[in-house]
């Protein structure tokens, strides 16, 4: 009677092996290659594999990778340089939210659909809360007065806030500006991040090849001479032995929309699991709530109501970084508005600090 092969449990199912797709999900986020190149190079190799399929093995195992690396992680300093960077998602102007220390080491990153407070703030809560992230005890910032404002009412929500000391000195920053490059210059050989859930996964696993080029973790050199090769540095970080309790079922802060930030954010389950469409439809939450639905992938909040005489639609933000949560409570907000009388198309500023 044969004995089945001795598997790591996250490759169950696979008809590949585990080392062409470790392979290609290592290439493909550290080096400036695209699917259909990464299947060419595997074609001569004799894999033959779709470049829809690597995709797949990406937004798959991405997160299961930056788990098992995040445990040979070093914590970054407590001086951070704060700043962030357009990205193009679906043709529109996404921000990528980064911050490292004094001497060039990731603390984390945050995607968001907008440059707003609200997005500053999660930001500065996300890196709080992970472990391996120590207080900051000085922040440079650049002048945008939505991340001053954000750092502010920080402060009245916990006091340790008001003891970290904030800067806005540009020459400051250049140390973050020009981290920027790293991320800009793998995003400029990519036709485009099609969906807010591709885009997270795929810069996340940018910012783990880019942290793992920085040497941010610790792990023992297999030779005693001379470094050892990325090829080593991943087997040896991928291993799944002694995988220590505390790691299982974390995230990092480099992945922004994990099964567990899903769940801290809010994000009701049946919203999170809407299989996609092959036409535009809508689905409704009663009181005139909706989320439409694209083929693309993309997912809008929008409130149908009647003000005026006349039928107007309100955007009240994009799925997943407007969680199900967020979006009802700003939709109450616009019903509040209604009962007295006001369009709460031209009181956006309250439906945000409503939701």
């Amino acid at each position: 009677m044969t004995k089945p092969i001795t598997r790591d449990p996250i490759y169950r199912g696979c008809r590949n092996s585990a080392e062409t797709i470790e392979l290609s999900v290592r290439w493909y986020i550290t080096y400036r290659l695209s699917y259909r190149d990464l299947a060419a190079m595997l074609a001569e190799r004799g894999i033959m594999v779709s470049h829809t399929t690597i995709m797949r093995w990406v937004l798959r195992y991405v997160p299961e990778y930056e788990v098992r690396w995040a445990r040979f992680a070093r914590s970054p300093g407590s001086s951070w340089r704060m700043d962030e960077t357009a990205v193009n998602v679906r043709g529109g102007r996404y921000y990528l939210y980064r911050a490292v220390d004094r001497h060039g080491k990731s603390v984390a990153s945050f995607l968001s659909n907008e440059r707003s407070m609200e997005a500053a703030q999660d930001f500065f809560r996300e890196c709080v809360v992970r472990p391996g992230v120590s207080w900051p005890s000085k922040i440079n910032v650049d002048g945008n007065s939505a991340t001053l404002r954000a750092l502010r009412l920080l402060g009245e929500e916990d006091a340790r806030w008001r003891t970290v000391e904030v800067r806005s000195r540009r020459y400051l920053n250049n140390v973050v500006e020009q981290d920027h490059r790293a991320i800009k210059r793998r995003c400029a050989s990519m036709l485009g991040l099609k969906s807010f859930c591709s885009a997270a996964i795929t810069l996340a696993g940018i910012e783990l090849a880019h942290r793992i080029r920085k040497g941010q973790y610790a792990l023992e050199r297999r030779h005693d001479e001379g470094s050892s090769s990325l090829k080593e540095l991943w087997d040896v970080a991928l291993n799944q032995e002694e995988m220590p309790h505390v790691c299982r079922g974390f995230y990092p802060p480099m992945h922004q929309i994990s099964e567990a930030a899903k769940s801290s954010r809010g994000i009701d389950p049946e919203t999170a699991l809407l299989k996609p469409v092959r036409y535009s439809r809508k689905v409704s939450f009663g009181g005139n709530l909706y989320m439409l639905l694209m083929p693309k992938g993309g997912r809008y909040w929008h409130y149908c109501y009647r003000y005026g005489g006349k039928r107007k639609t309100l955007s009240l933000g994009t799925f997943p970084d407007i969680s199900f949560s967020r979006a009802k409570a700003r939709h109450q907000v616009a019903r509040q508005l209604l009962a007295v009388g006001l369009d709460p198309s031209c009181n956006r500023e309250k439906l945000r600090r409503g939701g």
